[in-house]
């Protein structure tokens, strides 16, 4: 009974009604597309983090640290034994480092050289086309964002001035065989990947790596003498940081919208309240207590929130496919800011981030009813039928 009341009254109101409605159901899409843009942010950076450089797992040599540029040089060490039987198996790839400096048309760029094995098949990187042919030259590639600072292309010789690990400096020209495109700038930006047999004779650091990137079925979760196990977690905890601070900027953002959305909410019980006090009074005087006339109230306020979350799927859903079809076009140049983003940006909705949306909706407005409403359920029978609750 209660709820068929709720409900008449609430359609009875008219315009009041859809109002409410209108905000409360234009802010709830708006929950569902922002947290549908963080999750597939988040999902597009860590896939592609994971498929171009992080992979499932490293083994960094003890003494690199990708921050300290001042001790990459030395950040290299001989191969054990157990490592090469597991890349024999090829669960695991070893990547070699070393400082260079690039010349291109009359420029000069401090680039970083990586050394992979061709053959290798756990990053994207498309290594294979590092293998040596006929020719003898020095293959290399390059992802969009170094290609546009150096303003090279697919065939292009570059020099490029390296040291070796006895401090003695050499130069040679390689070929640019391939020019790869990829949404993490760690593996792009300032970088140049050529084979690892080649950068080991380059710098004559044979059989020595500076870190490796393990598979998925590799078995390595732990540290192996010197080299020290990173999980993904770790690799990955810049992106998780971020995600969390966009986390706490949508929370101070909507909880803007919901205030908005509430106060309407709270006015217009606020307003039915002491416009409607002999119906209250009728209601008491007809048998009906006021804590059961006070749940009445509260009942049509949270309706107003369960009316609108209707509403936002019947317009919502067709308006939130298309968004995550086309996605949020981002300006020229936000991609090479390196944070995992490409041309645009494709939510991702997941049930949990909208169910989550739906229950604070809901409860929200079965709070801001209820305060208004449990005076009625503390005044006096007579006076209410008289209309006069203060």
């Amino acid at each position: 009974m209660l709820l068929r009341t709720a409900i008449k009254n609430i359609l009875g109101a008219g315009r009041r009604t859809w109002l409410n409605v209108a905000v409360l159901s234009f802010v709830f899409v708006l929950m569902v597309a922002y947290n549908g843009i963080l999750d597939g942010f988040m999902k597009n950076a860590v896939t592609s983090a994971r498929e171009w450089d992080a992979a499932y797992g490293q083994l960094w040599s003890e003494h690199y640290d990708p921050y300290d540029i001042f001790t990459l040089q030395d950040a290299h060490e001989p191969i054990p034994e157990e490592l090469n039987r597991a890349i024999t198996a090829q669960s695991i790839t070893p990547v070699l480092l070393s400082q260079a400096t690039a010349y291109q048309g009359g420029n000069m760029q401090n680039i970083l050289l990586r050394g992979i094995d061709p053959e290798q098949h756990i990053l994207k990187i498309p290594s294979k086309e590092l293998a040596s042919d006929e020719t003898g030259a020095i293959k290399a590639v390059i992802g969009k964002r170094m290609a546009n600072t150096l303003k090279a292309a697919p065939g292009d010789n570059l020099l490029i001035r390296w040291r070796d690990k006895y401090g003695a400096f050499d130069a040679r020209e390689i070929v640019i065989a391939s020019i790869f495109d990829s949404n993490t700038a760690t593996i792009d930006a300032g970088q140049i990947w050529i084979s690892l047999d080649n950068l080991r004779q380059m710098t004559q650091m044979q059989g020595e790596a500076t870190y490796f990137v393990l598979s998925k079925e590799s078995s390595i979760r732990q540290n192996i003498g010197t080299w020290v196990y990173k999980d993904t977690d770790f690799l990955l905890n810049d992106l998780y940081l971020m995600e969390q601070s966009n986390r706490v900027e949508s929370v101070i953002i909507f909880s803007i919208l919901l205030a908005v959305a509430l106060l309407a909410v709270f006015d217009t019980q606020t307003l039915s309240i002491f416009r409607r006090q002999k119906e209250i009074g009728t209601y008491v005087a007809l048998g009906m207590t006021p804590k059961r006339v006070t749940r009445l109230f509260t009942l049509e306020g949270t309706s107003y929130s369960i009316l609108a979350i209707l509403i936002s799927f019947i317009w919502g859903t067709p308006v939130l496919y298309w968004f995550a079809k086309t996605g949020l076009k981002l300006p020229e140049g936000y991609a090479e800011m390196g944070l995992g983003m490409g041309d645009a940006m494709y939510p991702v909705y997941q049930p949990s981030s909208i169910l989550t949306s739906i229950i604070l909706i809901v409860v929200l407005s079965m709070l801001i009813s209820y305060i208004p409403s449990r005076k009625i359920a503390k005044s006096n029978i007579v006076e209410a039928l008289k209309g006069r609750i203060n």
